[in-house]
């Protein structure tokens, strides 16, 4: 089966007349239709430029980018702004960490949805309005009728969320990328939200990548999951095994770091250190300073990626490759 998306040796700079910083540096993946890639790290590491990547968002005058990336086969750095515009909300939509950075404060629910599906899909405003409602409906907003007609403002945090998931899926795309869309909320609206996100998946077939720092989201709703430091992947593997036996420091680190059931009265493991300055990368393993593990080795060059087998990776020396 053909990939839904194809990243090729992804990088990512931001280029002023003060510095060079080098968000994303050298990212290979592919992602399936139907399948959920849950990115991790810290904050700063280059998941949310990587993901606004895949949309060009990204300012277009300090950004500098190179690689491959093709989305249901069309070469997404080379397209145009027309073909960028059809791009973005028909095949590939976003679903942002703040919903009302993606809402219009001064349009109503309904008539932001219907704009979507008349820009994409040249149907009717009626049409188009019926849909809004059903979206809403299917993102189990109550009253959902009478939220048609409410503005932003107007609504809870947890209800705008799931208007911001309404609109994505608007126009039924193929990709959905969700940039730590649960972080605002609490728990138990939390929880729904990701449910409601996985539910919604598997009715219509989507791909998704989803960005979060929370290994609990994560192991909830990906398939895969891929370890993000200093703008490069430095592991990935199916979701229960990447969980149960992490191969680089870094990842055993941040499970190391997590709270989970049964640990009252133990003592958290902590990550010494802070992550690099992407304006000055050190020159080895990006995480060499941090670890505890590290060798000579480690500090003068990057590590390749090993697999130890075939549906796992990792950026570490220390790691062996399969036979």
């Amino acid at each position: 089966m053909e990939p839904l998306v194809q990243v090729r040796d992804l990088k990512v700079s931001f280029v002023s007349k003060d510095a060079t910083v080098n968000a994303v540096n050298g990212i290979d993946f592919d992602l399936a239709p139907r399948e959920t890639l849950c990115v991790l790290g810290e904050s700063g590491s280059g998941k949310s430029v990587m993901l606004r990547s895949l949309m060009r968002l990204n300012p277009p005058r300090k950004t500098v980018m190179s690689g491959t990336m093709r989305i249901d086969g069309q070469d997404v750095i080379a397209a145009s702004e027309r073909q960028l515009a059809d791009l973005r909300g028909g095949v590939v939509s976003m679903i942002f960490q703040e919903p009302m950075t993606a809402l219009d404060p001064v349009f109503k629910i309904g008539t932001q949805i219907a704009e979507t599906i008349v820009r994409h899909e040249g149907t009717s405003r009626a049409e188009a309005e019926r849909r809004a409602l059903e979206l809403l409906e299917l993102v189990q907003i109550p009253s959902a009728r009478q939220r048609l007609d409410a503005y932003p403002f107007e609504l809870s945090g947890g209800l705008r969320q799931r208007a911001v998931i309404a609109m994505a899926l608007s126009c039924r795309p193929k990709l959905l990328l969700a940039d730590e869309p649960t972080t605002a909320l609490d728990a138990t609206v939390q929880i729904q939200i990701l449910l409601l996100l996985r539910r919604l998946q598997q009715e219509l077939g989507m791909g998704v990548i989803f960005v979060t720092h929370d290994l609990g989201v994560a192991g909830e709703i990906a398939d895969r999951i891929a370890v993000m430091y200093a703008g490069r992947f430095i592991e990935e593997g199916p979701t229960g095994a990447l969980m149960r036996g992490p191969l680089h420091p870094y990842t055993q680190g941040l499970l190391g770091a997590t709270v989970h059931p049964g640990m009252r009265g133990e003592r958290l493991v902590t990550i010494p250190g802070a992550p690099p300055d992407l304006e000055r990368l050190p020159q080895g393993c990006a995480f060499a300073p941090r670890c505890s593990q590290a060798e000579p080795a480690c500090l003068t060059e990057v590590p390749a990626v090993r697999r130890p087998c075939s549906d796992r990776a990792a950026r570490c020396v220390r790691v062996a490759d399969a036979v």
